[in-house]
């Protein structure tokens, strides 16, 4: 300013901008407080979670727990996994990270818990060695594997979410889900089908990829049906999340061919017309025999979409199921299948090769395109 009273002009460019700056004390006290925990996702051959119950509650969990002062969640899982369960392992992925909002305490109702993030990472799926040599922690009253569908009846509501998600999330193969109070914040398609809420049919059927013996009758044909990216089509009911590959039993109209079942139920159920006359392959066949009831087979074929029609409307009163693109994998995980589904899949990549199509990678499962748009 000068001796005048007036100011220069550069005197405004040289003082110091007004400064949002808080002292680090007072930052400090401003964060909001929240506690972080870590979960294990562990499955077996059947698609099972392992969930344990500790004897200071009255449902169960996941593997894990706090994550302690200066610990990153991935060592907290494995610490927690080692103290509970005695299994060695270190974890490198994380399916769902859950917000949950703050409580009071179950024990006490007085003391409120503050909010708190879950990171469940994924422990994959345990051979059989390794479930053998599972220890309990003797804060551990039980181990045990538990149906995705039966979750809810022995965790919490929110555990039960989270956990689902996060089997959906490992499915889907396109990183962590995004939780807040088990709740996904952007949904997938198997989050809104409620994929694995409900229970699946064990079909734990024996695989022979061979020719079904003379004698035994064919009752069943459902085909590998795939798309010019390798993935194939499924089909998952729109009331119980239940997925089966496309066809069905053979009916008269058939006259005993499973090439015939395949194909007239392929554009029946999903709109689709596949190559003939050289495709479908045959695969091989389940020996659905049990229990002492009469031996037959369900037979398995591979065949390369040729076009896609627009999906009708749904009748009223009809539950129809949505026709999905997945790798075959994932359509093993979300079946009942037991351990031989891995050798049907070994099939499956063989029949993929001779159609000189590529090996799908993993991505989200999506809804085959309703206007016919090929896949």
């Amino acid at each position: 300013m000068s001796g005048n009273g007036c100011s220069h002009p550069d005197d405004a460019a040289s003082r110091p901008a007004p400064s949002t700056f808080r002292a680090p004390a007072a930052y400090a006290a401003s964060r909001a407080a929240i506690w972080l925990a870590a979960n294990a996702l562990f499955t077996d051959a059947h698609g099972r979670a392992l969930i344990v119950d500790p004897d200071y509650r009255t449902t169960s969990l996941l593997p894990g727990g706090a994550v302690e002062a200066g610990e990153s969640p991935s060592a907290a899982a494995a610490r927690e996994v080692r103290e509970e369960i005695g299994l060695e392992l270190e974890f490198r992925r994380c399916l769902a990270i859950d917000w949950n909002p703050p409580r009071a305490s179950e024990h006490d109702p007085a003391v409120r818990i503050p909010a708190q993030i879950v990171q469940v990472m994924d422990g994959g799926t345990l051979s059989e060695d390794q479930i053998r040599s599972i220890r309990p922690d003797h804060e551990i009253t039980r181990t045990h594997w538990a149906e995705p569908a039966a979750l809810a009846r022995h965790m919490g509501g929110r555990s039960a979410r989270r956990t689902l998600a996060a089997l959906r999330a490992r499915i889907n193969g396109a990183g962590a889900a995004i939780l807040e109070d088990g709740y996904p914040t952007a949904p997938t398609l198997l989050d809104r089908l409620e994929a694995l809420s409900r229970p699946r049919t064990p079909e734990r059927w024996t695989w022979h990829p061979v020719p079904v013996p003379a004698g035994v009758p064919i009752t069943q044909c459902r085909g590998w049906l795939f798309a010019p990216d390798g993935r194939v089509v499924a089909l998952m009911d729109r009331e119980t999340g239940a997925l089966s590959l496309p066809g069905g039993p053979l009916e008269h109209e058939d006259h005993g061919d499973p090439a015939a079942t395949l194909i007239r139920q392929a554009l029946a159920q999903a709109r689709i017309t596949v190559l003939d006359p050289v495709f479908p392959p045959y695969l091989g066949h389940l020996d659905t025999t049990a229990h002492g009831a009469a031996r037959e087979a369900h037979v398995r074929m591979a065949a390369v979409i040729a076009s896609h029609a627009p999906v009708p409307a749904a009748s009223p009163g009809t539950s129809p199921g949505t026709a999905v693109l997945a790798t075959p994998e994932q359509v093993a995980e979300l079946v009942d299948w037991g351990p031989d589904a891995a050798r049907q899949l070994d099939a499956v990549h063989r029949a993929r090769a001779d159609l000189n199509l590529p090996r799908a990678a993993r991505r989200p499962i999506t809804e085959l395109a309703l206007d016919g748009t090929p896949p």
